[in-house]
């Protein structure tokens, strides 16, 4: 049977994936084929598990409010929000990154951010404003704060369902358990198809006129691969998503079609998850419900009873996807997150309802401590200890700068450091006292959410770069965790859903444009 061809290949049925596939057929392809290994009830790989957020330039409120579904003419008028420019974001990343994003990458995915949540939402994505995960409610008003305020309706799942839907009404076929195995080649290194393997094993060969998006999500459900690139350790880090990210892929396009690797493959996404969560991948049900973020206004404490961070050096969507590594270098790999009555009132119930984590309780410092013990705590002795000496160092502070007020919106400077010392390591932000009763800990380890190494491309294109020649491969395409050199160490917040977006918006674009010009015939026979 001969093969089939299509305009467009498309490999992963996530954000980046689907962006690729219904920008392709907007471009002119009038054959898209999105193909993924995984069954349909994990499609959406892990754009599933997210919260849906997207950072984006925006110049204002008024600027978002026509693309959200969630304010009222009421609510229009309780919203404190701030612009967020072109320049915000180039300093949130560079500062995350230490200044090693590739720029024009950056300079991409920045000046395109606002044009393409905007497509996004033209083509049915339901934005609304992030009120549970990025705004406070302060004297009456919703304040917005560390300039990330969209994220979609139902989050991950509700994103991946509208991709969905888009994907359907334009066209796109898509088929699930069918996994590419190889990428098809010519002499000169183009890319014209895919080798596919079915469910049941039978393999067949699916051409493209204009070339193959790669979407395929990075290595993070591979123990072997993140111990190897990561380092040791690393393969005990918990799944937060899809166990289907294995980085097949990644090692296709590069030993196989000569792909140039680029970006930090040391380096990943993790962060604060429960430590009673599934170890090999997220749960289906509560995604990203196992995420614990809200340590900025509380305390961590490792197994020995000590702190290991400063929970409060920047605001949550700044620290988030590094703490993940610092929990994993502890004891044990674990860690306890630790509040008192007034900062346990600020935590999100969708991450610390009784129902959603165990919670740990008590009406002392010493009695929570004993409670920790059981839970894997090594020294509670040295645990109350720190906490006295915490509370003794906020009190200094407090009576030195009485003017200065608690304002989780902003970095307040409520810190343990007074004219009399401090701590050594202090908290700089949001130190509020652990004095009232009843007292919460949670239990927490490592998630990794995504590996941050990934292909070389062309900025403008989407291109997979060459090792060999340092051009273009001609029909090759990535996007989402597949592109290397944006994220380094750490992440802002948002950017990897509007990274993977706005590179597959460009790659299937551009494998629409390749296929317009192309001589191949136009033969789509039926399997």
């Amino acid at each position: 049977m001969p093969a089939e061809t299509f305009d467009v290949i498309v490999i992963g049925s996530g954000n980046a994936g689907f962006s690729a596939a219904v920008s392709a057929r907007e471009s002119g392809a009038p054959h898209v084929l999105l193909l993924d290994k995984c069954p349909s009830a994990w499609a959406g790989g892990n754009s599933t598990f997210t919260a849906g957020a997207f950072r984006t330039v925006f110049n204002g409120l008024d600027d978002v409010l026509p693309i959200v579904h969630n304010v009222s003419k009421e609510m229009e008028t309780k919203i404190d929000m701030d612009a967020y420019t072109e320049q915000n974001f180039y300093d949130d990343l560079n500062k995350v990154t230490s200044n090693r994003s590739h720029p024009e990458l950056a300079d991409v995915l920045i000046k395109e951010s606002r044009a393409t949540t905007k497509w996004l939402a033209k083509n049915g994505i339901r934005f609304v404003l992030s009120f549970n995960r990025q705004a406070y409610e302060i004297d009456g008003r919703q304040k917005f704060w560390g300039g990330m305020v969209l994220a979609t309706m139902d989050g991950g799942k509700g994103l991946i369902a509208d991709h969905q839907a888009a994907a359907k009404r334009a066209g796109v076929e898509v088929r699930y358990e069918n996994a590419v195995v190889g990428l098809l080649q010519r002499d000169d290194s183009s890319v014209y198809g895919v080798v596919v393997r079915r469910k049941d094993g039978s393999i067949y060969r699916v051409h493209a006129k204009g070339g193959v998006v790669l979407a395929a999500g990075g290595f993070e459900a591979n123990p072997q691969m993140r111990s190897q690139f990561i380092g040791p350790g690393w393969d005990l880090a918990s799944v937060r998503g899809t166990p289907y990210n294995t980085g097949d892929l990644l090692n296709i396009a590069i030993n196989t079609a000569g792909a140039k690797p680029a970006g930090n493959w040391s380096g990943c996404h993790s962060t604060c998850w429960d430590a009673q969560a599934p170890y090999e991948a997220g749960d289906q049900v509560l995604t990203n419900q196992f995420t614990k973020s809200g340590y900025p206004l509380g305390l961590m404490f490792n197994a020995d009873g000590d702190r290991f961070v400063d929970e409060g050096i920047d605001m949550r969507n700044f620290t988030y996807a590094k703490f993940g590594r610092e929990i994993l270098k502890q004891p044990n790999g674990i860690a306890f997150q630790v509040w008192d009555a007034d900062g346990a009132k600020w935590l999100r119930k969708e991450e610390y309802a009784e129902d959603v984590v165990e919670r740990i309780s008590a009406d002392t410092i010493e009695e929570l401590s004993e409670k920790m013990e059981k839970k894997a705590l090594i020294n509670p002795t040295r645990f109350v200890q720190n906490i006295k000496e915490y509370n003794e160092a906020v009190k200094a502070n407090r009576e030195e700068f009485p003017n200065v007020k608690f304002d989780p919106s902003v970095k307040d400077g409520l810190s343990t450091r007074s004219s009399n010392g401090g701590l050594t390591l202090d908290k700089t932000n949001w130190a509020l006292p652990i004095t009232k009763a009843p007292f919460l800990a949670v239990k927490i380890t490592t998630g990794i959410t995504f590996t941050f190494g990934g292909l070389k491309v062309d900025p403008k294109t989407s291109g997979v770069i060459s090792q060999q020649t340092n051009e273009v491969i001609p029909g090759l395409y990535a996007a989402g965790e597949m592109v290397g050199g944006l994220f380094y160490t750490n992440y802002p917040g948002g950017s990897g859903l509007t990274s993977g977006a706005v590179f597959g918006r460009k790659a299937g674009k551009y494998a629409a444009e390749r296929a317009r010009s192309s001589t191949v015939p136009d033969v789509v026979a039926a399997l």
